[in-house]
């Protein structure tokens, strides 16, 4: 194929690929507005979940079928399923309804995720392969950044062309979708080798077991942290996964070469290596990209959209590790350094995310970030070639999805084990940073000023946290007050008002207090009184809310709605800042070590030699030696006057050995 030709193919394929990163990032954004607007947002983890199941466990069926039918077809049926579900969930009325067609989308993405790379695999010899595959990297890195920008115009919008904002999130995919489709179905042309009278052999039992395996194994790491870890309806879909696994793996091996995942694959080292280092490098590159922007919204207090635009150093780091590395794969055919490289730069980024605290600056943070998009520019791309160049040619479909399926599982189980990290152990940080005296003395004075605690942005953080908590102290100082003010008036019983009053004076000096009306009370916005009666009431105060005791454990575990923190007094969050600083890091701690595995275990990693030409090509020269062969064969009985026909039996051919 000319440059031209592959160019041409290489945009319909970043077309459907843009199509699925794009959708990713963009609902992310939007998906707060459509629960309210749908009335469901406590539902919303459904149309997440949905979307995910379904494409995961597409992927290594697209693979497989792509292997017997082709890939064009199934890559053309692929971005019109998704076309179509983007049509129906504009048309959604309920949560549920739209998590079932986020559902059907989801059938679509499978192969908009899988086969472009196998595609490429097949038209491209691996060192021009590499070249390549910066532009997909350039295509999910620009939908990183603008899907969070277009989400937030979207979503924020009331109508457009008088349709609801937020379901243009969706409709925008069709316009795109067709494009891609046109440009797939007029220049994707690839020749298919083989005995095309044969009849394939599909795997649907082993497709199905996939299903059986993987729906309820991936529910309960989507909803374990809601439903909790040890439930009924959890040990119910571990119990159903292990037995669809285990009707997975006999199905296989009676399948052998026919099956969806054959396990022949796994008796490479290097293609078993592999997919042990995609499954560990998605864990701990989804960790980073679900926690970052998290942290980028929280702590630092950016709007969604200004997160995603905080977020383009990793983008950028991925972008130029990727284009780099490939232009060194072209000319050198060399890769095996880049695992080593990439999981070590990945190491670098997040120890790095462990030092931060929320008085570090953005540009802290943004180092760790482009340090982890140096390594993960690395990684996917050589783990994909070392997958592609361990099996055969006719084999390259099912590979690069099973690579692709098993980088997905373990962003899957990332993205739930480290949320239920982060979310699980929250309250508790949270608790002990409110705890904390200087935290606490700050927070404390901030929320008895009666200047700080009546504005307008600061009203949702004081109800939520603070609230409670400067109540009942009131409550408390007052009825202390009250006593010393009866004790007073007891004593002065009969005197004077002037003696009374100089009494009460002295009493209220000593109370740090004023008197009004006859009583004693706290002018809270008395700097001088507030300051005392803070650093009376901070230690004692520590102490119960270190015992988690009284009202302030459940008004400072309050982390299902964070948006009372937006614009409020910094040191009326801090506390809480700071306790979700602690578990954010805690959470990098475990992708540290996760990637740091993965380190080790890329010194133990063999590359096998780049292939000189494209898949495709190699079947082809496959084909025509063996009729080179039958020609052959027939010049040398020629020349030695023997009868060639078909009842004359097999000639029997051998090559010298050079």
């Amino acid at each position: 194929m000319s440059h031209r030709q592959i160019l041409l193919v290489i945009y319909g394929l970043m077309a459907g690929m843009f199509l699925s990163s794009l959708d990713q990032t963009i609902v992310g954004t939007a998906i707060r507005t459509i629960g309210d607007d749908l009335h469901g947002l406590d539902q919303q983890a459904w149309v997440t979940t949905a979307y995910l199941i379904a494409s995961t466990i597409t992927t290594p069926i697209y693979g497989k079928l792509s292997d017997v039918f082709g890939r064009r077809p199934l890559y053309i049926f692929g971005i019109a399923v998704f076309i179509i579900g983007s049509l129906l969930s504009t048309m959604s009325t309920s949560m549920i309804m739209l998590a079932a067609f986020r559902a059907f989308q989801g059938i679509g993405a499978g192969a908009l995720m899988s086969l472009p790379l196998a595609i490429m695999g097949d038209i491209l010899a691996p060192r021009e392969r590499a070249k390549y595959q910066g532009y997909f990297l350039a295509v999910f890195g620009i939908s990183s950044v603008i899907g969070p920008l277009i989400g937030g115009l979207f979503s924020g919008a009331s109508t457009i062309l008088g349709v609801t904002g937020w379901r243009w999130v969706f409709l925008i995919n069709v316009p795109i979708g067709i494009a891609a489709l046109l440009m797939v179905i007029a220049f994707l042309h690839l020749p298919k080798f083989g005995d095309a009278k044969a009849k394939p052999r599909i795997d649907w039992w082993g497709a199905t077991s996939v299903i059986v395996t993987l729906v309820p194994l991936l529910l309960v790491a989507e909803q374990g942290r809601t439903w909790g870890w040890g439930s009924a309806g959890a040990i119910a879909c571990y119990v159903i996964g292990a037995l669809g696994l285990v009707a997975f793996l006999v199905i296989e091996t009676l399948m052998q070469d026919d099956a969806i995942i054959p396990l022949k694959l796994f008796r490479s080292g290097t293609f078993s290596m592999a997919t042990v280092l995609g499954f560990l490098v998605g864990f701990a590159m989804f960790g980073a990209m679900l926690t970052i922007p998290l942290y980028l919204q929280i702590v630092t207090g950016l709007t969604p959209t200004e997160s995603g635009f905080a977020t383009l150093p990793m983008i950028g780091g991925l972008m130029i590790a990727s284009i780099a590395s490939g232009q060194i794969v072209a000319r050198t055919g060399r890769y095996r350094i880049f695992p080593v490289i990439g999981t070590a730069l990945v190491s670098l980024g997040y120890v790095v995310l462990t030092f931060m605290t929320i008085d570090k600056p953005l540009w802290f943070l943004m180092i760790g970030m482009f340090l982890i998009g140096l390594g993960l520019g690395q990684l996917m791309q050589s783990i994909t070639l070392a997958s592609q160049n361990s099996v055969q040619p006719r084999d390259m479909g099912v590979a690069t999805s099973s690579a692709t399926f098993f980088r997905q599982i373990g962003g899957t189980l990332g993205t739930a084990v480290l949320l239920s990290v982060l979310f699980s152990i929250m309250p508790a940080n949270i608790l002990h940073a409110t705890a904390d005296q200087e935290n606490l003395t700050g927070a404390l004075d901030a929320a008895l000023d009666p200047t700080v605690a009546t504005a307008k942005a600061n009203q949702g953080v004081m109800d939520q946290i603070w609230n409670p908590i400067v109540t009942p102290i009131k409550q408390q100082v007052q009825s202390g007050l009250d006593q010393a003010t009866a004790q007073v008036t007891q004593a002065t019983a009969g005197a004077p008002e002037a003696v009374q009053q100089q009494a009460l004076t002295a009493a209220a000096d000593k109370a740090h207090a004023s008197v009004q009306d006859g009583k004693l009370v706290v002018d809270w916005s008395d700097d001088a009184q507030r300051t005392y009666w803070v650093n009376d009431l901070a230690p004692t105060l520590s102490k119960q809310i270190e015992k988690g005791t009284g009202d302030s454990a459940s008004s400072s575990s309050e982390t299902s709605d964070t948006s009372y923190l937006n614009g409020a007094d910094a040191a009326l969050t801090r506390p809480f800042m700071s306790g979700f600083n602690a578990s954010a890091v805690t959470v990098y701690w475990v992708g540290f070590a996760v990637i740091l595995l993965a380190f080790v275990l890329s010194w133990f990693f063999k590359a096998p030699p780049l292939r000189k030409s494209s898949a495709l090509q190699e079947q082809a020269d496959s084909a025509s030696t063996a009729d080179d062969l039958e020609v052959q064969a027939v010049k040398a009985a020629d020349t030695m006057g023997s009868p060639t026909a078909p009842g004359t039996g097999s000639i029997p051919v051998q090559r010298d050995r050079v």
